[in-house]
């Protein structure tokens, strides 16, 4: 039988909360209680459950509903497909279409629901990520106001370029002082990235860990402006990340480039961080914009 679009987008949301470890191995996923979650009723949120039992993401106890998977094999068999799914997600539909000046600068949540035949409730959390991530805010009155941040590949480049020119400058200059506990929390973060987090996270969080990597490290300079400045190109670049964040590979070569510097970093050795930081940045705008391009050339084919 036919799966409603309504039913696979509830089924593609839960798969990511799951994913993320937004809720665990074996607890109780209540239909009532998606079904007010989702705004709907419990018919499509049962479709949804099913979709999820037949990918094995969930189990179904007799005369008790259903339940979490315990265990999930071939977890990081399905790394990949959740970094390429997630950019098909109602979310990235809005965001791909603001960044192709399809959408107003102005919209409603009635307009977006309409538009993209979401719930109430999808709704509300993909403006609360837009917020979150930069692109959003909510008008002082009624309705939301879409921001205009970077959204063609040549600002894109403008604002690696940038990076280029203030992340390594920053660590070397008089006030950089590096917090030794600060960096075995990044390391931490990195390492877990290698060892499971990849296999797992939706590429927003992916993102975000590594946006926060530099951020922190920037922190070392004592410097408010640099921060901020990294902190505000970070937000504006966001939309196009995505459009580059196409396989568990990138990730694990972002990590794995984190982590020697901050190997440097650890050891003293703050010049030659600056132009493994340097090197670093210079190699991702390339690829990146590679693969921006490609994607938008695609797209157009495609259109």
């Amino acid at each position: 039988m036919a799966k409603s679009p309504l039913a696979e987008r509830i089924a593609q949301d839960i798969s990511m909360k799951i994913a993320a470890r937004e809720v665990q191995p074996g607890e109780h996923l209540r239909a009532q209680a998606l079904a007010d979650a989702f705004g709907v009723s419990r018919s499509p949120v049962r479709e949804a459950l099913l979709i999820l039992l037949e990918a094995g993401l969930v189990q179904q106890m007799q005369n008790r509903g259903f339940y979490v998977a315990e265990t999930a094999p071939g977890a990081s068999a399905r790394a990949q497909p959740v970094l390429r799914d997630e950019r098909q997600s109602p979310y990235h539909r809005i965001a791909n279409d603001w960044r192709n000046d399809v959408l107003p600068e102005e919209v409603t949540e009635q307009f977006l629901r309409e538009t993209y035949e979401l719930t109430k409730s999808q709704v509300q959390e993909i403006l609360t990520r837009a917020v979150r991530e930069g692109w959003a805010e909510p008008k002082a009155g009624y309705g939301w106001r879409l921001l205009n941040v970077a959204k063609s590949p040549k600002a894109f480049e403008q604002i690696y370029q940038l990076r280029m020119a203030i992340e390594p400058a920053a660590m070397l200059l008089p006030e950089y002082e590096v917090s030794r506990d600060k960096l075995e929390e990044l390391r931490a973060t990195q390492q877990r990235m290698l060892d499971r987090d990849i296999a797992h996270l939706p590429v927003e969080q992916l993102l975000g860990n590594g946006a926060r990597f530099h951020e922190d490290l920037m922190t070392f300079a004592n410097n408010p402006y640099f921060h901020m400045a990294l902190v505000r190109v970070n937000q504006m670049r966001r939309l196009l990340e995505y459009r580059a964040a196409s396989t568990p590979e990138r990730f694990i070569q972002q990590s794995t480039q984190h982590l020697a510097i901050l190997d440097l970093l650890a050891r003293g050795e703050i010049l030659e961080a600056s132009f493994a930081m340097k090197r670093h940045l210079a190699g991702a705008m390339s690829s990146k914009m590679q693969l921006i391009r490609a994607s938008d050339e695609a797209s157009k084919w495609s259109a």
